[in-house]
């Protein structure tokens, strides 16, 4: 069915977005905003970032212009190898199809292996890529954009461009200096070319405020092929820690530039040196002779210097970018550990509030934000200067949405979740005095997670910057300390932003305690985390959008489409393809299709419904089957898109508690989500039952559902 449903997508020219989740009832079911449309961090970069693992990013102009194929190829994923046997995450970067890659499948290598034709992908040429939907290898400089954006601080490659021979004349000057001068990345590197005026570049580089250091007992700077170019580094570091505490040093000051870590070839490499020097000045004159400009000159020099030395150079390069690799690995790797021993030094200390006596109908495990929405006045916005517009506060947070929304309609919660001892923490305990917040720790020297959105006038999130890492700090060993709540519970249920070992604590106890957990996957990345082990199959129900299923497909090993449905009817196939394999083990998926409103995935209840109630030990299982549901006409302003589709999925779940019918439990969660667009709070502090009930809410008849059958 998914192999059909692709065809016929790629027949229609079908947009290749993915369905955003903070727009699930906006009346825009596609596009990641501004920037989530742009850019992709391979699940497995993304869950390394979160648990503070080293991660190493590569460039890819290597792959697409620096060798033949299927060199590249071997070459590339020997390189991911390497950085993997030292103990870090590899996240090879480049542009498919008009999206920035940050972390390839071995499938996205092979392509950009195989590609003819793809572009060579600097800062200069990032927006036209992405504006045609084109494909290519990234360079130094764009290169560092994409890992700094990811929040990868050290990035490997095999040397960097730099001032041209005659630059003085010609201004031919690489992008890759100046970037080193404004984005805060340490690049490792085996120097610069010797093609180029490695002493006007070295010049340059202390122009921008670039620290350069050489790696090892000298202060020698190594010329790519060569470990000694005539010219000398200001400085020197011996070994990955003096590396690693170099990197937390420049970054720690906010300067906003980089710095380079210049690693010399193997001496074993550095022999043929010579014989590659005397090729390359042979092929510096027949590109001058020929004419041959600005980005193309390197290109040309590799291959023809390759062939001049019959595969000796190419042999070197491979070398050098495999040495380049185990250092810089092995430094990203002391990096995490400097980082990782800093913050042990200033351990974090829990306080609770004691608990309530009474017990909880639902325990709610996930994060609380200080939310600040600033809402322009106009539908485009600028950047770089200063928008009309308004600033709101609020507190939201996937976790404390659902808690929120539940406590509001009557159910007993239990919230568990992290704060920091800081004014905003203050403010969040404040609002939520409606709710059970003994569960809430604050923790000592912590921030408070704060989240700022930038949105236009009608609503579309242009820029979404979140300071998160205190959720990392709702481990397993504090979710364990109330195990009775846990045991006692009818429902549990866990946010996207906590930590795969919470996640997989929470799922294994489920297993032993037969308890229904609810898992709201948060984004399209977090959505990965219980699939990367076999904690999913104890999840009952989860609300996911389109995009968010198609991870978890993805993260089992299983097919998925390339591109997103248009139409309604190949919406509603997709995702019932995406949904079977999933429901072989979970009891009932959501799935949020923005406009298109909900479906609602499971077993036939044998009155013509989906059996959306927790399901009893012995039960007879139906047919899998769905319901789909249209979305309401939103009529009024959309003033606040963050809390849509977690009002519709604790609605939801405060309807199952209450045993409501199916299609109460979804029409409550529908008008929910409806309320919700209309307050500048994520939950409208106005809502009650009263306001969700779906025989009260509603002037007319509501719709009925469209029933299918899943193969």
């Amino acid at each position: 069915m998914l192999q059909k449903v692709s065809s016929r997508l790629l027949r229609c020219g079908a947009s290749t977005l993915p369905i955003r989740r903070s727009h699930a009832y906006s009346g825009n079911p596609t596009g990641l905003g501004a920037l989530g449309s742009l850019f992709r961090v391979h699940p497995s970069v993304s869950q390394a970032l979160a648990e503070h693992q080293p991660v190493v990013a590569l460039e890819s102009t290597i792959i697409t212009h620096g060798m033949p194929f299927p060199y590249n190829l071997s070459t590339a994923m020997e390189v991911e190898s390497l950085v993997r046997a030292q103990g870090a995450i590899p996240a090879t970067v480049g542009v498919l199809r008009g999206r920035v890659h940050v972390g390839l499948s071995s499938e996205e290598l092979e392509y950009l292996a195989r590609s003819e034709g793809s572009l060579k992908i600097s800062r200069r040429d990032l927006p036209y890529a992405i504006s045609k939907g084109l494909s290519g290898g990234t360079t130094v400089s764009a290169t560092m954009i994409a890992a700094h954006s990811a929040g990868i601080p050290v990035f490997v490659t095999g040397g960097i461009g730099g001032v041209h021979r005659g630059g003085e004349h010609s201004l031919d000057v690489s992008a890759d200096l100046t970037e080193l001068g404004r984005t805060p990345v340490a690049v490792v590197s085996a120097g610069v070319k010797s093609i180029l005026d490695i002493g006007r570049t070295l010049e340059f580089l202390e122009t921008q405020g670039v620290c350069v250091a050489t790696y090892g007992l000298s202060n020698n700077f190594p010329a790519f092929f060569s470990p000694q170019s005539g010219f000398t580094s200001p400085y020197h570091v011996r070994d990955p820690e003096e590396a690693a505490k170099l990197i937390e040093g420049t970054l720690s000051l906010g300067l906003q530039s980089g710095l380079l870590i210049a690693v010399p070839i193997c001496e074993e490499h550095a022999a043929v040196g010579q014989q590659i020097d005397d090729a390359i000045q042979t092929a510096v004159a027949e590109a001058s002779f020929e004419e041959i400009r600005g980005k193309d000159v390197t290109p040309f020099i590799l291959r023809r210097v390759n062939e001049l030395t019959k595969g000796k150079s190419l042999e070197a390069n491979v070398a050098l970018i495999h040495n380049n690799a185990k250092v810089g690995s092995q430094i990203a790797c002391e990096l995490a550990k400097l980082r990782h021993d800093r913050k042990r030094k200033q351990p974090a200390t829990y306080h609770v509030m004691n608990s309530p006596e009474s017990k909880s109908e639902i325990v709610v495990i996930g994060g609380i934000n200080v939310d600040f929405i600033a809402k322009g006045k106009t539908e485009k916005l600028v950047f770089g200067q200063t928008n009309p517009g308004s600033v709101c506060q609020s507190f939201g947070g996937v976790g404390r949405n659902i808690a929120d929304i539940l406590s509001r309609l009557g159910r007993r919660v239990l919230f568990i979740s992290a704060i920091g001892s800081d004014s905003h923490s203050h403010a969040v305990l404040n609002y939520c005095q409606h709710m059970n917040t003994s569960g809430i720790a604050r923790l000592a020297d912590q921030r408070t997670a704060t989240y700022c959105a930038v949105i236009t006038e009608s609503g579309e999130l242009s820029l979404g910057l979140g300071d998160m890492d205190i959720h990392q700090q709702i481990t397993e060993q504090y979710v364990s300390s109330f195990e009775g709540q846990l045991s006692s519970a009818s429902l549990v249920c866990l946010d996207g932003n906590l930590p795969v070992s919470t996640i997989d604590y929470v799922c294994g106890r489920a297993k032993e305690l037969a308890l229904s957990v609810w898992y709201e996957p948060t984004d399209s990345v977090k959505a990965s985390k219980p699939f990367q082990s076999e904690s999913w199959k104890q999840l009952s129900y989860s609300s996911p959008n389109l995009a968010e299923l198609c991870t978890m497909n993805t993260t089992l090993g299983l097919q998925t489409p390339d591109v997103f449905p248009s139409s309604l009817g190949d919406v509603l196939s997709c995702a019932l393809a995406l949904s079977r394999p999933l429901l072989e083990h979970l009891h009932c998926l959501i799935v949020t299709l923005g406009s298109d409103g909900v479906l609602v995935c499971g077993r036939h209840d044998g009155n013509g419904s989906v059996h959306l109630r927790p399901r009893v030990e012995g039960e007879t299982r139906g047919r899998l089957c769905a319901l789909h549901y249209a979305s309401l006409p939103v009529t009024a302003e959309i003033v606040n898109v963050s809390g849509a589709g977690d009002s519709l999925a604790g609605s939801i779940m405060a309807g199952v508690i209450q045993g409501q019918d199916t299609d109460s439990c979804v029409r409550m969660g529908l008008q929910a989500a409806r309320l919700s667009l209309a307050s500048q709070h994520p939950i409208d502090p106005l809502l009650c039952m009263d306001s969700v009930d779906p025989y009260k809410t509603l002037s007319q008849a509501w719709p009925k559902p469209h029933f299918l059958w899943i193969d």
